[in-house]
């Protein structure tokens, strides 16, 4: 009997002690997209498994999860891209935020002006957290008021995709056999008549139905211009002669069969994989899997190449907007759980080289600069991306500022719409959108 109520004691006092360790865990929540693949890569931590956007980041965590010191566990609630912002809201909207969210630059300020995120400067430099050594644009994507309000996690932008095969066989190549880029409008128009004349092909495939593509690359050759699509009193600038001059040359490049309207997303990328188009106009997301399939052996594409976007006018420049992870307001704040998120964010920033394996470029100047990066496939092509990186200043409802961008300019190249009409449309509907801003 005394033993028996020995080993009862012992249990117990095994019991309690397995609670108190249980309790003593700091669990927090993490609100991605990046799609859902935790079953392929359950419990998967070593980081060389991990592929594309979805597998690095659920092996970060995993890995997080397998070796921090501290007892936190990350949960990752997943959701999908297209209700993932509303998703967000409504949890804000019900006091039951997450402990960390991903975001993106765009939609930052929607929330930094309306005071439901935390700000993280001083956090940052407590736990090791170097902002000296985010690059210009990251720092800028993620500062308002003096204030950083985010941790920048990369750097994603448009690219030129290019099939290296056609422009030889067009002659489109410099004295070291490389694709010959345009460095002016004209140019542009007479590299892809050239293309169409020697080879028989398009000279780029460009997302163009619902597509925010032609609209981004639109956005890039107006900065280029030195313009912008809103000014410094956050007036649209639409009807601009710098907006007319970017959607022209877009139109132009339709209306001569150098791309081809009817391409959605999934239509470019496989016409540009089957030899059909000289230049893919996408992101920096496309570069890993773009390399893969060239190697397959039933894929045309088999020179691939990447090229940071030609600077056609005055200035370089190329749209980009950023990943960062912020911390929403918390109605009831708890020490510990931010405590944790900040070690779980400072991992993530010891780990921005393993992120820039999905095509984005880092945004840690030591990294981008590094070895390592370069010696990634075509990283040493684009690495110039991160330099002219350009994006809408700090504005709320850039995502309806888009859509309007989509509607108005898709449809001079869908039905034809006249050019001055789309942009006077556009230029009345985003002025509605702005003035929502100022009012605030």
């Amino acid at each position: 009997m005394k033993m028996k109520t020995l080993l009862s004691a012992a249990l117990l006092l095994v019991m309690s002690l397995g609670s108190t360790s249980a309790l003593a865990a700091t669990e927090i929540t993490l609100f991605r997209f990046f799609g859902g693949c935790s079953d392929e890569y359950a419990n998967v931590t070593d980081l060389s498994k991990a592929v594309g956007e979805c597998g690095i980041i659920q092996v970060l965590t995993n890995k997080f999860n397998a070796e921090n010191k501290d007892g936190i566990l990350v949960k990752t609630q997943s959701v999908e891209w297209g209700v993932y912002y509303d998703r967000l809201s409504a949890n804000v909207a019900a006091r039951t935020p997450p402990d960390i969210a991903v975001m993106h630059r765009s939609v930052l300020p929607n929330y930094q002006v309306r005071n439901l995120l935390e700000p993280l400067g001083k956090d940052f430099a407590a736990v090791g957290i170097d902002t000296a050594d985010f690059v210009p644009v990251a720092r800028e994507a993620v500062t308002a008021k003096g204030e950083i309000w985010a941790l920048p996690f990369d750097v994603h932008a448009l690219l030129w995709h290019v099939n290296a095969d056609l422009f030889i066989k067009a002659g489109l190549v410099d004295d070291k056999g490389q694709p010959k880029m345009p460095t002016s409008p004209a140019e542009l128009m007479e590299h892809a008549a050239t293309m169409k004349a020697r080879t028989g092909k398009p000279y780029f495939a460009i997302p163009s139905g619902a597509d925010p593509m032609p609209s981004w690359q639109y956005l890039t050759w107006v900065w280029q211009q030195g313009g912008n699509l809103v000014d410094a009193d956050r007036k649209a600038q639409l009807e601009s002669k710098e907006s007319k001059e970017a959607l022209r040359l877009l139109g132009s490049l339709y209306a001569a069969g150098h791309a081809n309207p009817r391409h959605d997303y999934a239509g470019a990328q496989q016409a540009f994989l089957a030899g059909e188009a000289a230049v893919l106009v996408n992101g920096t997301w496309g570069v890993d899997t773009y390399a893969a399939q060239a190697k397959e052996p039933n894929v045309a594409l088999k020179n691939y190449v990447v090229r940071d976007m030609p600077t056609l006018y005055g200035k370089d420049a190329v749209w980009s907007d950023n990943h960062t992870w912020v911390l929403p307001k918390q109605s009831k704040p708890d020490p510990a759980k931010r405590k944790a998120a900040l070690t779980f964010l400072k991992f993530l920033y010891d780990n921005n080289l393993q992120w820039a394996r999905t095509g984005h470029l880092p945004v840690r100047a030591s990294v981008l600069a590094s070895a390592e990066m370069r010696a990634l496939p075509h990283r040493a092509e684009y690495t110039r991306t991160a330099t002219i990186a350009t994006a809408l200043p700090p504005i709320e409802f850039q995502r309806g500022i888009m859509d309007v961008l989509v509607n108005e300019l898709n449809s001079t190249w869908l039905v034809h719409k006249d050019l001055e009409v789309a942009l006077a449309n556009a230029q009345r509907a985003v002025s509605a959108i702005l003035r929502r801003s100022r009012h605030r």
